[in-house]
């Protein structure tokens, strides 16, 4: 296939690059700095500078867009929130423009979302058809999907990955968390009963290229895995796998200080279940947690 990236440069765009240059596909990934595409996606990878480049001439089988600016990097600001909902809304709008000006467009349109769509369920099992609670981490996703749905009137089939938290080695929020927890400083965020529903890298990567080539899946997926965990399951594993204590909670109020609005994503959770990508027949390869954390730290 030839496909279109956008976010291929980031933790997870360069393994899914990785992925899909071994089984022989043709890549273009956009990026605002085109000159580190080929370093870190791979010689064979092209770059693209822009969207506003692509042409009738261009010819894609599918795109997947993964770009937008990290949720948890720094304090919600309303100039801060405004750039998260800018970063996804702007170039999903660039992309439906970029399909709209091809001579015949992609077959499929894979977008990134987030089990945040969903809000605090607090204990309640949650799959595609659950309603969400409103706040700003559903906002944002909300507007994101509908936005990468328009793509539907263009003929292109659109499949939206709501991801949950992505472990992995080399980075994500597992690489800031590991230097703390090494250091036996680590501990559960609040009273730790908050649900994390997580996914292991290579199984996300391996979730998109599925979709890619299950040409009746469309609609939305849930790309965590089968075993989500408490916030104090998650923080005790990790510890146990590193040989360290984890005795050194934060509590609600001073994440709550430290991170102003955005401790919402720490303290709160969602139980996410991944039932219409299993029931399609996609088997994870790191359904516990344990295991993935294994793989992630040999």
């Amino acid at each position: 296939m030839r496909i279109l990236i956008t976010g291929g440069t980031g933790f997870i765009g360069k393994r899914l690059c990785d992925s899909l240059l071994q089984a022989g596909h043709q890549l273009t990934v956009y990026s605002r700095q085109p000159s580190r595409v080929r370093l870190q996606c791979g010689p064979a990878v092209q770059p693209l500078a822009a969207l506003e480049d692509v042409s009738s001439e261009h010819q894609f089988d599918a795109v997947i867009n993964l770009a937008g600016e990290p949720i948890a990097a720094k304090r919600w600001t309303v100039k801060r929130k405004q750039l998260l909902l800018d970063s996804r809304l702007k170039t999903t709008q660039n992309l439906l423009d970029a399909i709209a000006r091809m001579a015949k467009p992609p077959d499929c349109l894979i977008n990134a979302s987030a089990v945040g769509f969903y809000g605090n369920q607090q204990d309640s099992d949650v799959d595609e058809g659950t309603l969400a609670i409103d706040d700003f981490g559903h906002q944002l996703c909300a507007q994101w999907e509908q936005k990468a749905c328009q793509a539907e009137s263009l003929g292109v089939r659109v499949c939206i990955i709501r991801i949950g938290l992505v472990v992995g080695r080399g980075g994500g929020f597992l690489g800031k968390m590991l230097p703390v927890f090494k250091l036996g400083l680590g501990g559960s965020f609040g009273d730790g009963q908050q649900w994390m529903s997580w996914v292991h890298r290579d199984d996300l990567v391996r979730l998109i290229v599925w979709l890619l080539n299950h040409e009746r899946c469309q609609g939305v997926y849930n790309a965590t895995a089968p075993y989500p965990v408490s916030n104090e399951n998650f923080t005790k594993t990790l510890a146990a796998l590193l040989r360290r204590p984890a005795l050194l909670p934060m509590p609600a109020n001073v994440a709550r200080l430290v991170f102003g609005e955005m401790a919402q994503l720490f303290l709160t959770g969602q139980r996410v279940l991944p039932r219409r990508i299993t029931e399609a027949g996609f088997e994870f390869h790191y359904p516990d947690l344990k295991t993935a954390l294994a793989e992630v730290l040999s």
